[in-house]
């Protein structure tokens, strides 16, 4: 079944803004207020961008009322989370998604907003964007290619991505639905209802903060339940701020990505532009891409 995508954007639309997680001052999200709105769009800013409620941006009850009248609300076209954290799945069951179903709108973010994005594909075969946050667009006095990635997305237009060849990359090309986000989101998403069927997909990963020992045990997770026999590709980008233990596991994190990987046929990149960091590209959770991998490097295409 096809994935339905959300309506684009055009100059006068609604973009929200909401904190459904971790907590982020307002000076945070300002510079992402005033490009937003020199691109012609309105923006309208929830009640949790700038509140905190210890660790988070709102009691589970505030972040829950303020996303679900942003999904409820007609106006709004696109909700663009301003951050990440934790959060997202003590309050993903609560959400009633009834009117967001009659009409989708573009979900944003990354990080702990895996957990949504997921979630609206595999619950109701909608699209959604995995894509730079609020911080992303105080990266300086122009927008970059990753923040213009997501107005590109945002505005419909289909993105065709280029990364460097690595050392470890598998060779070949294929096209399947594209899933994937934050791994250990993912593989804590697996036995739940928001976990995507992994069958014929394209599978893109990401991390940050982890102990090598701790992706090592996820890709083994991920391998015993099934899942990574089934993809049709796999694309594996950024893993920041790794960190080892006092005695050293032995392998750096793409060493332990390849390892896990290596007894797979399909096509697999390595070192994607997408994480936490600057270089972060959207990507269509639910959207059809061709994954072409070779000597020169990779080629990403939204079909």
């Amino acid at each position: 079944m096809k994935t339905i995508l959300p309506a684009y954007l055009k100059p006068g639309d609604t973009i929200g803004l909401v904190a459904a997680a971790g907590y982020m001052p307002d000076e945070k999200f300002a510079r992402c207020i005033e490009v937003l709105k020199a691109r012609g769009y309105k923006v309208l800013k929830g009640k949790t961008p700038g509140h905190q409620f210890h660790y988070f941006s709102g009691t589970d009850k505030q972040r829950l009322t303020d996303l679900q009248k942003m999904m409820d609300n007609d106006k709004v076209k696109a909700i663009l989370s301003v951050r990440g954290g934790y959060g997202s799945v003590r309050i993903v069951d609560d959400l009633d998604f009834k009117k967001f179903v009659r009409n989708p709108k573009w979900i944003i973010g990354f990080s702990d907003i895996t957990v949504f994005l997921n979630h609206i594909y595999t619950k109701y075969n909608i699209g959604s964007l995995h894509a730079p946050m609020a911080a992303a667009f105080n990266e300086g006095d122009d927008i970059n290619e990753y923040v213009q990635s997501l107005l590109d997305a945002l505005e419909g237009k289909k993105a065709v991505y280029h990364s460097e060849a690595h050392k470890f990359d598998h060779k070949g090309k294929c096209s399947g639905t594209l899933v994937g986000g934050n791994l250990m989101l993912l593989v804590n998403l697996i036995g739940t209802p928001s976990v995507p069927d992994m069958k014929n997909k394209i599978l893109f990963i990401e991390d940050t903060g982890e102990y090598i020992y701790s992706i090592d045990r996820m890709m083994y997770h991920l391998k015993r339940s099934g899942n990574l026999k089934k993809l049709k590709g796999v694309v594996v980008g950024r893993f920041s701020e790794m960190k080892d233990t006092d005695h050293p596991f032995g392998q750096t994190v793409e060493e332990v990505i390849r390892d896990v990987l290596k007894e797979y046929k399909y096509p697999v990149c390595f070192n994607f532009p997408v994480g936490h960091q600057t270089e972060n590209y959207a990507l269509k959770v639910g959207a059809t891409y061709s994954l072409e991998v070779g000597n020169t490097g990779t080629v990403l295409r939204e079909v």
